[in-house]
């Protein structure tokens, strides 16, 4: 097992390599020009060519990746065309805490709603309840986060005025009793953008649940384990749930892909300053070393969190670790 993993880590440069290179060489060649974002409203062919000469894109493709290269392994994704004067790295790290913050909060709460509901439909199953949540499920699933927030906004945000309609202010506020007691309670902020983030991970969990416990409960241990007098409950628990969980480790690393591509819209919409939103505008503006360092970032956190998986499947999973061993 260890051998794959070192195998599977050292293709990672490689995959990183070719969406930076593919990723640089769109943005050089695509609509647009780097030149004209910075210059503004510049028409002045000696000035323009002055601020190619100072970005370096006076060379051909590969000697301008190269170089970019050799600035992006030692942390320095360049500076931005559009704030003049910060680094890439400046500007994103910062946002990305805001992200990550979002990120893990919404991946929570899609395994702790999704398990639960796909156990439930699974344990159900052919009697009405089954699928009254799984038609429930299908259906919340197929409203896209553009449609979702937009609702929630005006409901909560406007007409009852419960919460903000956007912005943020951490994952915490303190509450004060009497002036002494300090309670921290999640910020409401908070709200609006989870249910964005979590409604399709969650529904996606469930589905997997059940069909993992629908085979599980048709297992051999699960039927002895009833005909020892078990209730429903403690079957259910003791022994379907461990065994229908196994699944949902291969699809951790697509959950982090739709939290991603959530982060684009659900920052963008409700003002939230984290990366997605930043990446948003920056594609929206063309700030082609934004663009790429943060493509970059997400593609590396992607293939990372899908090794993560993958590992972790083998060592619970003994035929997963034979079979890597023998690879």
């Amino acid at each position: 097992m260890g051998a794959y993993v070192v195998r599977r880590l050292l293709w990672l440069p490689v995959v990183l390599f070719f969406v930076s290179f593919g990723t640089f060489t769109l943005a050089r060649f695509g609509p647009g020009d780097p030149v004209s974002v910075t210059a503004g409203q510049v028409r002045d062919p000696e000035v323009l060519a002055q601020i190619r000469r100072d970005r370096g894109l006076d060379s051909n493709v590969v000697v301008q990746y190269t170089r970019w290269l050799k600035k992006a392994v030692q942390g320095d994704f360049g500076e931005s065309y559009l704030q003049k004067g910060f680094s890439v790295s400046e500007l994103i790290f910062p946002r990305m805490w805001i992200s990550a913050q979002l990120g893990i909060i919404a991946l929570v709460i899609v395994f702790v709603i999704g398990i639960p509901m796909g156990l439930l439909a699974a344990r159900f199953a052919g009697s009405w309840i089954d699928p009254a949540i799984i038609g429930t499920l299908l259906f919340l699933q197929a409203i896209p986060v553009l449609v979702i927030i937009p609702p929630l906004i005006w409901l909560f945000g406007l007409q009852l005025n419960w919460l903000p309609v956007g912005g943020w202010d951490g994952v915490f506020e303190i509450w004060w009793i009497a002036g002494v007691v300090a309670i921290p309670i999640p910020d409401p902020h908070l709200y609006i953008p989870l249910v964005a983030f979590t409604l399709p991970g969650f529904v996606s969990v469930a589905r997997l649940v059940r069909v993992s416990a629908l085979e599980v409960n048709l297992e051999d241990f699960v039927r002895t384990a009833r005909s020892k007098g078990l209730s429903e409950t403690a079957v259910q628990f003791r022994h379907v749930l461990p065994n229908s969980l196994l699944p949902l480790i291969t699809v951790v690393g697509f959950a982090l892909a739709g939290v991603i591509e959530g982060a684009l819209f659900v920052e963008t919409l409700l003002g939230i300053n984290g990366i997605g939103r930043f990446t948003f505008e920056a594609v929206v503006s063309r700030d082609y070393d934004v663009i790429l360092a943060t493509t970059v970032i997400f593609s590396a956190a992607f293939v990372l969190m899908n090794l993560v998986a993958e590992v972790a499947y083998g060592f619970v999973d003994p035929r997963v670790r034979i079979g890597a061993s023998r690879g």
